[in-house]
């Protein structure tokens, strides 16, 4: 095994780009209890800052109500729930990431709906009537809520228009009127609102060109571009749930990469990348989204996807979800980080992980990366087994990794008495470990018996089973030939694991007087 020297200096700089948006079930679950708890425990831990999910403008939301009644007509805008949702985000410290869609029956050129909660996926019947509600709601969250801090939340237009279950007919010159017409309506409301789109799902990378030409030729504003990322193939069905392959997670970088390249030398070249979903599955009902193989296989795209973009939002974060009815059992391969009843997944551990870490970075390889925070000298290792998908080998029960970690401040913080003190003799180093046996409260389900509905005993077993595995120890610090202080530390990681150890520097303050060796009074005075 090969011992990997960590630099003493950054090499790079880790952004939040990973954490900047999560996504969440329709707009309307927000009303719920269960899901504002869920929601608190992840802002606790992980402090997103956008997020994004479908339904704003749906029938459960009632803001677009037309009437006609005692010689009466129009329509009114209710804002009843929207006020009622964005307040809780914005007191939980995170910020709407607006998507305008799906289309209210009342304003619906047909019939089609998606999902079991029947979003209307047609084109508005009336564009004109379209862009006065787009105005309305944009105009009322910039009264409720301030124009300075509207303007921090970007609108995206519709979702995944490329793919017929979302958008009737998968007609782009249709998707195009509706940008253009919604892009305007944004606007209208403030020329400094950040709106964009396409919203494309996999595969909708022909899309992109006649996108660009129109929005040019048109003059149509684009404040940024968004899309999406799964890597599982074709749905392979059973009694509520799916199979499905998958392929390496590197084909996730690759699909954030996209826009960048194909939008390189044209008119939006430059324009911030929001990809708005990304997981694994695509589906509602995958259980690799609740095991610990999908951490390992994400641990890589959340250290280096925001080499490729602005964000990217983990879909979602918890199971309080119904695109495919309601769920028939607490695990049953939902999207969330969590379960329903806050039963926390590997991929939870994973993202609470990483948002310990430092913000310089010094070393990042294919099992690792390595961090600073550069006010207190902490450092931080993320180390993970690589996982190839279905193709790749079964991974095997164990994956080694050395390397020599840097201790202390960096020298650019040390003061001169510091930088000609004594290195510290030793390092203070915690583990917390997750994989198939640690923090994987799914395993403890499954040795269960599965139960649809834990009870209130098997819950709590399952919120036990939840929590990362932990150690504590200390390593000595020995000067390298550079002159900085290093640990050896060598790590054995479990199948499917994902560990987080976090080293300090030992400040020793123990008495002189303190001899644990007396603790049962054995020493000199006790005989």
């Amino acid at each position: 095994m090969s011992r990997t020297v960590v630099p003493a200096e950054p090499v790079s700089t880790l952004d939040d780009a990973w954490r900047a948006c999560v996504g969440t079930g329709r707009f309307n679950l927000a009303l719920r209890k269960d899901y504002q708890e869920s929601l608190a425990l992840v802002q606790r831990d992980i402090r997103f800052r956008y997020i994004r999910g479908h339904g704003l403008l749906s029938d459960d939301v009632g803001v677009h109500r037309p009437y006609d009644k005692d010689g009466h007509q129009g329509t009114r805008y209710s804002f009843t729930y929207v006020d009622q949702v964005v307040d809780a985000y914005l007191s939980l410290g995170i910020k709407p990431f607006l998507e305008l869609g799906f289309m209210p029956s009342g304003l619906a050129s047909g019939d089609q709906t998606v999902f079991w909660w029947k979003g209307n996926v047609t084109p508005p019947r009336s564009y004109d009537e379209w862009a006065a509600l787009v105005r309305a709601v944009v105009g009322h969250l910039v009264d409720r809520y301030g124009l300075a801090e509207v303007r921090t939340w970007p609108i995206e237009v519709w979702n995944e228009p490329n793919l017929g279950h979302f958008w009737k007919g998968a007609s782009l010159d249709e998707y195009l009127r509706l940008y253009e017409v919604t892009a305007h309506a944004v606007k209208d409301v403030d020329a400094e609102l950040q709106v964009g789109g396409p919203a494309l799902a996999p595969g909708g990378e022909e899309w992109w060109a006649p996108f660009v030409d129109f929005v040019t030729a048109k003059d149509v504003p684009v404040d940024f571009v968004s899309c999406h990322a799964y890597t599982t193939g074709p749905a392979q069905h059973v009694p509520f749930g799916v199979y499905q392959t998958l392929r390496p997670a590197s084909s996730l970088l690759e699909q954030f990469a996209t826009p960048s390249r194909v939008l390189a030398g044209s008119p939006l070249e430059g324009k911030p990348v929001h990809v708005t979903e990304f997981n694994s599955s695509y589906r509602p009902d995958n259980p690799v989204h609740d095991t610990a193989y999908n951490a390992a296989y994400l641990a890589p795209v959340l250290a280096g996807g925001g080499d490729h973009v602005d964000s990217f939002a983990y879909w979602t974060f918890s199971d309080t979800f119904e695109e495919e009815n309601i769920p028939t059992s607490i695990f049953h391969g939902g999207f969330g980080m969590l379960t329903h009843r806050q039963v926390r997944k590997p991929t939870y551990h994973l993202y609470a992980f990483m948002a310990r870490m430092g913000t310089s970075v010094l070393a990042r390889g294919d099992d690792h990366l390595v961090t600073r925070d550069d006010q207190t000298g902490r450092v931080t290792v993320l180390a993970w087994q690589p996982v190839g998908g279905t193709d790749d080998v079964v991974e095997p029960q164990r994956h080694e990794l050395e390397l020599l970690i840097p201790v202390g401040a960096p020298a650019a913080r040390r003061t001169v008495d510091a930088a000609t003190a004594p290195t510290a003799p030793r390092a203070y180093v915690h583990r917390s470990v997750v994989n198939e046996t640690a923090g994987n409260a799914w395993a403890a389900w499954r040795e269960m018996g599965r139960p649809a509905s834990p009870s209130a005993r098997a819950l709590d077993a399952l919120h036990e089973a939840s929590e990362p595995s932990r150690s504590a120890s200390s390593l000595p610090v020995v000067p390298g030939d550079d002159g900085v202080g290093r640990v050896d530390l060598s790590l054995v990681l479990g199948r499917h694991e994902v560990t987080l150890v976090e080293i300090d520097p030992v400040v020793d303050e123990t008495p002189a007087w303190l001899d644990d060796s007396r603790i049962l009074g054995r020493g000199p005075y006790g005989g």
